[in-house]
């Protein structure tokens, strides 16, 4: 019988030594044994099953994303979600990173790009988006609040250019006016109430259905609350309160953007097509679940 040292065992098993020395003092290992102060452990030795864990939730896929990401296991459905929706969502915004820049950047944490331009506040937001897909994740289960919301602002624009301007707020609401495709917005002294006000009737709803969620949003950019950031924090609560509400959400992609564009322009007066855009990117991730054999 071979036997390894606990730092092996860690290793091994990417699990901090501390717990590994835990499970041999309290002979969860069978046959490790103590030499003065030296655990001994058998090489072919598993890693204790552990007790029975209460669920994250109750929507499987939320259960499924939470376990991926704790796992960092690379292939599943945490992992296309976090490539999909950080590329889809700043694609739109103007990033020039593609897919498979993004995947790279995701899987390697580093940059591999050659012969090219690239923006730094691309990179950085894109990097700064993974982190806010991971908070997403983590509190999904939450109720909806401003300081949630602001938290994703101030991780989405962390160390980006515009964090360095003056009157830039990064994690606050705006400080100047500002327009989204040429329509006005709410002025920067009535956000707050705004805001408010929107989070407070959302949240008065004891079971939140699709729509309820695309209605937020919409309104959420017409309050427009943060100097820049607005679409790809407003499409993160999308998918943050679809999980939460055990609703499979849904990623816009760039062959949706212009129906979704148009889809808020025309909320107030027809709002299929909106609903139709949001309900055929929803189609989109129903097809990947199937492909990862998650049911919903």
């Amino acid at each position: 019988m071979k036997y390894i040292s606990v730092s092996e065992y860690a290793k091994k098993w990417d699990i901090p030594e501390r717990t590994a020395r835990n499970y041999c003092a309290t002979d969860k290992i069978k046959g490790a044994f103590l030499t003065g102060k030296t655990w001994n452990i058998p090489e072919d030795a598993l890693l204790p099953k552990k007790g029975k864990q209460k669920k994250f939730s109750n929507n499987s896929l939320l259960n499924i994303l939470k376990e991926q990401k704790d796992m960092k296991l690379k292939g599943g459905i945490y992992h296309r979600t976090q490539i999909d929706l950080t590329y889809n969502s700043n694609r739109i915004e103007g990033s020039k990173l593609t897919h498979e820049q993004t995947r790279f950047m995701f899987e390697t944490n580093t940059i591999g790009i050659a012969d090219q331009s690239v923006n730094v506040d691309d990179i950085i937001e894109a990097t700064n988006h993974f982190r806010c897909v991971d908070l997403i994740i983590e509190r999904a289960k939450y109720k909806l609040s401003e300081s949630f919301i602001k938290e994703l602002h101030y991780i989405l624009k962390s160390s980006t250019s515009d964090s360095r301007k003056d009157w830039f707020k990064v994690g606050n609401y705006k400080k100047m006016p500002n327009e989204v495709g040429g329509n006005a917005t709410c002025s920067p002294e009535k956000v707050h109430a705004e805001m408010k006000a929107l989070l407070e009737n959302y949240n008065a709803k004891d079971e939140k259905t699709v729509e309820d969620i695309i209605e937020f949003h919409w309104k959420f950019e017409c309050i427009h609350p943060f100097q820049d950031g607005n679409g790809r924090v407003g499409r993160l609560v999308m998918f943050k309160e679809c999980l939460a509400n055990n609703i499979v959400p849904f990623i816009i992609d760039e062959e949706l953007k212009l129906f979704y564009y148009r889809g808020l322009q025309e909320w107030e007066s027809v709002k299929g097509y909106l609903m139709d855009t949001c309900l055929t990117a929803q189609d989109n991730y129903k097809a990947i679940l199937k492909y990862f054999e998650i049911g919903f």
